[in-house]
């Protein structure tokens, strides 16, 4: 009690010393005053409090060292309730337009053949983790290591499972973890072996924004530790081999007081978006990012939050052109291509924000604009003959120590793809092609359960089957065949079992034999893209025409592969995806091989039809003049 007394005085000081009356609304750093320096943030670590009580301050000396609190030694200045409802954190709130589709969470599991998309938000062809039963503890296993907190990691205590809320009281909540975009000191530890990534793999929640922090240390596991473990208190048997966190401070860092001090940036920096937000490309079955250049707005010196902003209410602007019907973010009409590029619907001129070109586009028909987004000619790497294999941060777990470096693991992101948007115009996406079983009745499908799946599919698909790279397993039909039947033993006679792959949906008919149909639940997931951007000079169409109309042009033509543990499965072309009539377009592309010719054929006929009006000129020169003459 005695160390919140002192906790709380030392905050009576900091606000006095600012001019900001304890328990004022705003809090002391809602509203910032408008200096574009940095602020020192040199302020006391508070714990997590007990129920009804005040939070302690922590002191690196003391026994034990206790995690801090964001909630509490953040949430001191600034408001975490309206930072929690941010763009970041409130993916669970069913209040919240869910906007544009955007990258799922994708289950991966090649022991059963899976790769499903989840979210907690609305977006069409998602799944809600619940209906394959992932809990709230089971998805932050799973997912946590690149969440920044809150959301989900807050409601642990809640879920549906009586041991799970039981358990919360041991790995306590996932706090909003600030620091993982506004700490700006390089020590920051977000991936490495002792990192808030790994601190959340072992369960760790509570200790996982202290572990981030540059200087402190965490070691150990809540795993094993009854559920009456006190953090507060801790104490196991000296033979026991469980290990419970420990929290270690760098001593250095803590000043008068033992106030501790935070490199805090305003504007995150980009290597922490990074972490969450980077993909590599899978070439030849490896991945060298070397090989790939930087965005042309990072590399022409803007940061990724220039594009993106926020204010404390943390709805960050998603970038995408018709935003502002999604969210009321002020910025939304000027932070997408056409806002910063052309000041499009803007109420006052934008154009050229942070040194902008404005593009000529000289020489491209009108049509294109309306027919086609910024993204489509600009983004990602310049379209092949085939899509490539690509892997994200979120999906693959990049940046974090001990992720999987191949290139053939599971889930498995192809791109570019081109294809019709929600915006009703092409441009270019990721897609992945969902897998997974499923019961259907009456058309409709739903997943199953996880634990179901793996029971049937540990008895057919053996260790033998399983790819040393975390790729596909070796599927064939009558294994299909063989765990349909499993399944079928285990569903409720409302539904027959199913195996969504490929775009397909395969069942047994009557007579036990493997089937397959098209089904709407089956086509892939698609989402879309803006970065990497290429500069201008890198444009589909800034050669010629045939960039793009040709009879075997990529952007038309390229081939999307079909992923499936099935082999042998033919892709399909882009212009399926553009919804485009695919004679129309190949004789519309085939035109443009005698556009050359025909430009020829314009030129020297034009010519000829200017010598025929240059000799009639004359002749009729020639007529005025001796008419002139003959009245003289």
């Amino acid at each position: 009690m005695r160390n919140g007394l002192i906790a709380k005085s030392l905050f009576l000081v900091i606000v006095l010393a600012t001019g900001v009356a304890v328990g004022a609304e705003p809090k002391l750093g809602d509203t910032p005053d408008g200096g574009r320096s940095n602020f020192v943030h040199l302020i006391p670590l508070l714990s997590e409090p007990l129920p009804g009580k005040e939070p302690d301050q922590i002191h690196p000396d003391a026994d034990p060292v206790l995690p801090f609190s964001t909630k509490q030694t953040c949430g001191a200045c600034h408001s975490y309730d309206k930072i929690s409802a941010g763009w970041h954190f409130n993916a669970i709130d069913p209040n919240v337009n869910p906007g544009r589709r955007g990258q799922p969470w994708i289950f991966a599991d090649p022991k059963s053949a899976t790769q499903i998309p989840l979210s907690y938000r609305q977006w069409p062809g998602t799944f809600r983790p619940e209906q394959i039963g992932l809990t709230p503890m089971a998805f932050l296993q799973s997912f946590g290591r690149q969440m920044p907190g809150g959301a989900i990691g807050e409601m642990v205590d809640k879920s549906e499972n009586p041991e799970e809320t039981l358990r919360s009281d041991v790995t306590g909540k996932l706090e909003i973890n600030c620091l993982a975009c506004h700490d700006g000191n390089p020590e920051m530890d977000m991936g490495g072996a002792s990192g808030y990534s790994i601190q959340v793999i072992r369960g760790n929640y509570r200790w996982a924004a202290t572990a981030s922090c540059e200087f402190a240390y965490v070691t150990g596991s809540v795993k094993g530790l009854p559920n009456e473990y006190d953090f507060r208190t801790p104490f196991v048997s000296s033979d026991s081999k469980v290990k419970p966190p420990v929290v270690s401070y760098r001593k250095g860092a803590f000043g008068h007081n033992d106030w501790a001090d935070f490199d805090i940036r305003r504007e995150a920096p980009k290597q922490r978006c990074y972490f969450c937000h980077s993909n590599v490309d899978v070439r030849d079955g490896k991945t060298e990012k070397w090989i790939s250049d930087e965005d042309v707005h990072i590399a022409s010196g803007l940061a990724c939050v220039d594009c993106h902003r926020n204010g404390l209410e943390h709805n960050i602007t998603r970038g995408y052109a018709v935003e502002s019907r999604d969210s009321n973010n002020p910025l939304t009409t000027v932070s997408s291509c056409e806002g910063c590029h052309l000041g499009k619907n803007a109420e006052k001129p934008v154009a050229g924000r942070f040194a902008a070109p404005t593009p000529k586009h000289a020489g491209i028909p009108p049509t294109h604009f309306d027919k086609l987004s910024c993204t489509a000619c600009h983004s990602g790497p310049w379209p092949a003959n085939e899509t490539i294999r690509t892997k994200t941060a979120r999906a693959h777990a990049l940046g974090i120590a001990g992720a999987s470096k191949e290139g053939e693991i599971l889930p498995h992101l192809l791109y570019p793809v081109f294809a019709k948007g929600q915006d009703g115009k092409i441009g270019v996406f990721k897609l992945f092609w969902p897998a997974y079983w499923a019961t259907m009745a009456d058309g409709n499908v739903t997943p199953l359960a996880m634990e179901t799946v793996k029971a049937a599919t540990s008895r057919v698909i053996t260790k033998t089957a399983f790819s040393k790279t975390g790729s596909w397993p070796d599927l064939k039909d009558e294994d299909i065949v063989k765990i349909l039947i499993a399944l079928g033993e285990k569903v409720d006679a409302g539904g027959k079992p199913v195996y969504i792959t490929g775009g397909k949906v395969y069942s047994l008919d009557e007579g036990g034999k493997l089937v397959s149909a098209d089904n709407k639940m089956a086509e892939p997931y698609l989402w879309p893209i803006a970065h990497d951007i290429r500069p201008a000079a890198q444009s589909l169409g800034v050669r010629n025409c045939q960039d793009c109309h040709t009879t075997n042009s990529p952007f038309l033509f390229g081939l999307v592969s079909i992923d499936s543990p099935l082999k042998n499965l033919t892709g399909k072309e882009m212009v399926a995806f553009e919804y485009l009539p695919r004679f129309y377009t190949k004789a519309f592309a085939f035109s443009f091989v005698f556009r050359p010719w025909l430009k020829v054929v314009a030129i020297l006929s034009s010519l000829v039809i200017l010598g025929v009006l240059v000799l009639y000129a004359l002749k009729a020169l020639g007529f005025v003049a001796k008419v002139v003459v003959g009245d003289e």
